[in-house]
């Protein structure tokens, strides 16, 4: 198999993604990168990262391959669980302590630093509109969240998304108190709960 071949099929496996960190652990040289990337006509869409021509950017995906370490929250964490009837308006973000964040904000990323034990309560994955596999909280935690955060989402999306919530037939009630009562916000949850149930 030749250098050109080993890249169309990582090409291939990742969806249209080609990593420069996949063609150097494959012991390809930078330089027949740069050769391949020109000739296919492929996008560099972050450092390191390169899409085919016929790939719309999955830029959810793209944060995560660049930051492994975010798990998705708030509007965006709402849009990837159909909670809201608009797409977000911002990336939204939650990153552990002591997490370099100025990469993140230089890409217009709203991050959020959590502390121990707070940060990755409720993380699942889940895939973004164009199939690929992102972190991001689970409805009940995202619902806590948008509890604990709700001056900063506008009253329509808000009751938007706590009425999906509380129309889901899949949603767990126990786990969304108990989320409450690890992010001390139980009282506020419960008015909520109290008052669309």
């Amino acid at each position: 198999m030749t250098k050109y071949d080993q890249m169309d099929q990582l090409l291939k496996e990742h969806g249209g993604y080609l990593f420069s960190s996949d063609i150097t652990n494959a012991g390809i040289s930078r330089t027949y990168l740069a050769k391949y990337v020109k000739e296919n006509h492929l996008e560099k869409v972050a450092k390191g990262i390169y899409i085919a021509e016929d790939i719309w950017p999955d830029d959810l995906y793209i944060v995560q391959v660049c930051n492994p370490k975010v798990i998705f929250s708030g509007e965006t964490a709402l849009y990837l669980h159909g909670l809201t009837d608009r797409e977000y308006s911002e990336i939204c973000v939650c990153v552990p302590p002591r997490f370099s964040q100025t990469r993140l904000r230089e890409r217009g990323v709203v991050v959020h630093q959590e502390r121990d034990g707070i940060y990755g309560l409720g993380e699942m994955k889940l895939k973004t509109n164009y199939g690929n596999t992102v972190r991001t909280y689970d409805k009940e935690r995202t619902v806590c969240d948008l509890i604990k955060n709700r001056g900063d989402f506008e009253v329509q999306s808000f009751q938007t998304a706590m009425k999906a919530f509380m129309r889901d037939s899949q949603k767990d009630m126990s786990k969304l108190m108990m989320y409450a009562e690890k992010l001390r916000i139980r009282d506020e949850v419960m008015k909520y709960v109290e008052v669309m149930l």
